[in-house]
C-alpha cells in the first residue's frame, strides 16, 4: 500500500483519483493519504454538484461547486462595536 501512495502521490498533479478494492479500511487510507482533490471509490467520474471539485499541486487551487465553491465569491468581515451604556 505505501509503494501505492508514494507512486500516486509521485507527480506534479492531483485532481482525481480512484481506488478498486473490496477493503474498505484500504480504500480510505488510500483515500486519505492520496494528494487529489478528488478520490473515487469503486466508481470514477462520479460528480455531483454539492461536491466541491478542484485539484491538488499543479491541477490548481481554489474548489468550485458546493459551498466550498460559493467562498470564492464571498468576503469575510469582522465588525465590532462597543455600546455605551447611557446614564439615567
Amino acid at each position: 500500500m505505501e509503494e501505492v501512495i508514494e507512486r500516486a502521490n509521485n507527480t506534479e498533479y492531483g485532481l482525481a483519483a480512484a481506488v478498486f478494492t473490496n477493503d474498505i479500511n484500504k480504500a480510505m487510507a488510500i483515500s486519505t493519504s492520496v494528494q487529489a482533490g478528488t478520490v473515487w471509490i469503486n466508481c470514477y467520474n462520479a460528480l455531483s454538484t454539492q461536491c466541491p471539485f478542484g485539484g491538488y499541486k499543479m491541477s490548481g487551487n481554489g474548489r468550485e461547486l458546493g459551498e466550498c465553491g460559493l467562498k470564492e465569491y464571498s468576503e469575510v468581515k469582522t465588525i465590532t462595536m462597543r455600546l455605551l451604556a447611557k446614564n439615567s
